[in-house]
């Protein structure tokens, strides 16, 4: 894709901060998945497998991200 100088800023902001929601977002739904679970009795070792799944992502949209501010 191509965008103009003046619009760049913008993209990386927008990516920031959907990034920043997700992680968010992420982490308050571990948090309740895992206060649900101990609250129940329930092994909650499946959470670092979850976990891995989640850093996997977020590298990749790191690397994404990473190269449309190379761009810039």
């Amino acid at each position: 894709m191509v965008f103009g100088a003046d619009k760049l800023p913008e993209i990386a902001r927008g990516l920031g901060k959907g990034m920043r929601t997700i992680k968010n977002a992420t982490n308050d739904i571990k948090h309740e998945i895992t206060k649900s679970a101990e609250s129940n009795g329930i092994d909650t070792s499946f959470v670092t497998d979850i976990k891995k799944e989640i850093d996997s992502v977020k590298d990749d949209v790191e690397d994404f991200a990473g190269s449309v501010k190379r761009k810039m």
